[in-house]
């Protein structure tokens, strides 16, 4: 039989994920006092298992191909420009994603039969692309 998997150590509760979200909500509400708000916000966005296990697939391929070991994902907030272009999604924020990682050089020294491996820190990968277009979600009533 199977053991479960191990729980992830970067778990909260489901109370101060939600007040995360206020927090957030209020944030930009006070951001915007004085600004009239053509539409509503996202408070969140959602991706597919699928399509998150296709995008951690391609930059760990990729990744490797390019030289790198990837270590992780950045999420970067946005705002998306508010034009025709971007239809219901302009001046809407955004999240995107980022691979991080970090590149592996290896260099064979002269008196020695064995490569050295030196790696850089950790930074976003510039050679690979950020992944976007979730769903913009408003969760009803903040139900985590």
């Amino acid at each position: 039989m199977k053991n479960p998997p191990a729980k992830p150590n970067q778990l909260i509760t489901k109370e101060f994920a939600k007040q995360l979200n206020i927090n957030y909500n209020n944030k930009k509400a006070a951001s915007l006092t004085g600004k009239a708000a053509k539409k509503e916000d996202a408070n969140a966005i959602w991706y597919s298992l699928e399509a998150l296990e296709s995008y951690i697939d391609y930059i760990k391929t990729h990744g490797a191909k390019d030289g790198y070991n990837v270590d992780g994902i950045r999420f970067y907030f946005g705002v998306y420009p508010d034009d025709e272009k971007h239809g219901e999604k302009a001046g809407l924020t955004t999240l995107f994603l980022v691979p991080t990682g970090k590149k592996v050089e290896n260099n064979t020294a002269k008196i020695q039969s064995f490569a050295l491996v030196q790696e850089a820190s950790s930074s976003d990968i510039q050679s690979l692309d950020p992944m976007n277009y979730g769903n913009i979600g408003r969760p009803p009533s903040l139900l985590y």
